[in-house]
């Protein structure tokens, strides 16, 4: 078998396809082209993108392939077909050329890619003809959905809302409606009569709801008040549901991935709201008076009036960048109310986790982790921005701990091993289950078998995706390394005299998140390999693209907080020994040198 290191690149766009495992086939049959042309295909060379549009070149799969050809690490790229590659023309001209200048060559199974003109043009045909095809499905389908729903038809919707039953047309007898659920509808009637009648807030109406254990949709019985909110604002409660409420608009660049999201949207778009003025209405069985929905829209418009205003836009230095480590949900910056600075002004806010608000999960808290004191925090960070930017050698310092590094696990652990073995176990797996099937053994000895079998299958698999993040990490670093003395002369003359703003804006470009836990606070930088254009004077950064997505060194910052009985910070210490200065009084100490880099407690992200 030759040992040339091919790749293969698979991809499907809806995620019904997903759920219908459509991409299976494009696997088995890139698979077969390699086992042909006789070439060894290892796991970590198999890219695919499961329900990721075309449209965009900000994918996962997509990303980590084209670092890898970047380093070197493939010769040949088997993809199905172009339009797997992308559906832009445009885009599909940009990924051959920046392939076919680092040396790969493309092989695609519906046709083999000559060098002559003729095979040029017919590539490019193709593109132009996908993303054709793609632009025309999209407007057909878009007339098509509008001049339905002017009609009344109900299937245009997206589904059907708290109260009400979706009927298919399979189900409906061609013709597709809502149904009332009877149970759910009754809360619906008594939220809208709380508000309506009685007056009382949001707030009121989420703590009674879960009071009285009513039950979501999903069966819980924790009401947010932004659930609470939309329901009041939904006009199918009274007869007319709306069509086109929102229209796909620019997706921003987000700062850190949202919990339990990845960092590459699967859609390259954003959804924004349309005026109440262009819905379309649609007419379904209502649940609440008319005059009922209007009055509670009126009382929401006085409350808004009424309501004290806070202060929006920008307020924290670290804003949307903290996240908990314990739990993973973001921090947020929380004022000091009156009553608790017992009439004494402090210029300090608190930065606070998500899941240590009761009343966001029905009461009960959901994390132990305490809030940080937000001037102590963001001198901290800002610090281990300008150490970095003043010092970016310390990245190849980091490059060249890891390359020495003790590997974890056995020695003679390699990916080929492990996939090995992993194979053994299937196919006990597979003779397993035909032996249970022809009733060569018993119920009670197979279930415990094939359990521990499955671990073992599972243990192996998380070995394996431990290896290749190391291997991912190394090629990481070996591109951070070459890239940053470029980024660090735009930035580094003005460090000193920064406002508070430009401050923001490198902080945001430099940072990816700032992770918080019970002892340390943890700075994972990203860096990026693109060149930032910013004004001559302003100083002021813009986030990276491409490059600011998984390419990041974290550099521990490791603080101790001394809390007093009253729940205010009494003293900060730096867990390695560096100096403090304190307030004439004591109470108060803010960090002279916040932390160096912690040798022993660096890591990656």
């Amino acid at each position: 078998m030759k040992s040339l290191p091919v790749a293969i690149y698979a991809r499907v766009s809806s995620d019904q396809q997903t759920d219908a495992h459509t991409i299976a086939s494009q696997l088995s049959a890139l698979r077969a082209r390699v086992a042909v042309d006789g070439f060894p295909l290892p796991d970590e060379l198999q890219f695919i993108d499961e329900g990721y549009s075309g449209a965009t070149l900000v994918r996962p799969g997509l990303e980590r392939l084209r670092d890898l050809i970047a380093a070197g690490g493939v010769e040949r790229l088997y993809v199905h077909s172009p339009d797997r590659l992308a559906r832009k023309y445009a885009y599909q001209v940009l990924l051959m050329d920046e392939f076919q200048r680092a040396g790969v060559a493309v092989i695609f199974l519906n046709r083999e890619l000559g060098r002559s003109p003729e095979d040029e043009l017919l590539l490019q045909v193709q593109g132009m003809v996908a993303e054709y095809e793609r632009a025309k499905i999209l407007e057909r389908s878009r007339r098509g959905k509008r001049h339905a729903a002017h009609a009344g038809v109900v299937s245009v919707l997206c589904g059907a809302p708290y109260g009400y039953h979706y009927i298919s047309k399979q189900r409906g007898g061609g013709t597709a409606r809502f149904e009332i659920v009877e149970q759910e509808a009754r809360v619906v009637r008594q939220v809208f009569t709380w508000v309506g009648r009685e007056r009382v807030s949001i707030g009121e109406v989420c703590r009674r709801l879960q009071q009285a254990g009513e039950p979501r949709r999903d069966g819980k019985t924790t009401w947010d008040r932004s659930v609470v909110w939309g329901m009041l604002k939904n006009p199918a409660y009274k007869g007319t549901a709306g069509f086109g409420k929102t229209r796909v608009g620019a997706l921003k660049t987000p700062l850190r991935a949202q919990r339990g999201r990845p960092l590459q949207p699967r859609r390259p778009y954003a959804l924004e709201d349309m005026p109440r003025e262009e819905w379309i209405l649609v007419p379904v069985p209502a649940i609440i008076e008319a005059e009922l929905y209007d009055l509670v829209q009126e009382q929401l418009a006085e409350n808004r009036r009424r309501a004290r205003q806070g202060q929006r836009g920008a307020r924290y230095l670290l804003q949307g960048l903290l996240v908990c480590k314990v739990c993973g949900y973001a921090y947020y910056g929380k004022a000091i109310s009156p009553s608790s600075r017992k009439g004494h002004p402090r210029a300090y806010a608190y930065y606070r986790c998500l899941g240590t608000d009761a009343y966001r999960f029905g009461g009960q808290r959901i994390c132990p982790n305490t809030q940080v004191r937000t001037d102590l925090v963001e001198v901290a960070v800002w610090d281990e921005v300008c150490r970095l930017l003043e010092h970016p050698q310390r990245l190849a310092q980091e490059y060249q701990r890891r390359q020495h590094a003790p590997r974890r696990g056995s020695q003679w652990e390699t990916p080929e091993s492990l996939r090995a073995q992993s194979h053994k176990l299937r196919q006990g797996i597979a003779r397993l289950i035909d032996s249970y099937a022809e009733g060569v053994i018993a119920k009670e000895e197979f279930e415990p078998r094939i359990t521990k079998m499955k671990q073992k299958v599972i243990s192996l698999e998380d070995r394996l995706q431990q290896l290749a993040d190391e291997a991912a990490q190394q090629r990481d670093l070996r591109l951070i390394i070459s890239q940053l003395e470029d980024f660090v002369a735009k930035v580094r003359g003005g460090l000193a005299s920064a406002d508070w703003r430009t401050r923001r804006e490198i902080i945001r470009a430099l940072v990816r998140r700032v992770e918080i836990d019970q002892q340390h606070v943890s700075v994972v930088f990203r860096v990026p390999p693109t060149s930032m254009n910013s004004g001559p004077d302003s100083g002021i950064l813009p986030d990276c693209r491409r490059g600011a997505l998984p390419r990041a060194i974290a550099l521990k910052i490791r603080t101790t907080r001394e809390v007093s009985s009253s729940g205010q910070d009494v003293a900060g210490s730096c867990a390695i020994g560096q100096p403090q200065e304190r307030s004439h009084n004591g109470k108060e100490a803010i960090p002279s040198d916040h932390c160096t880099l912690c040798r022993a407690g660096r890591s990656a992200d």
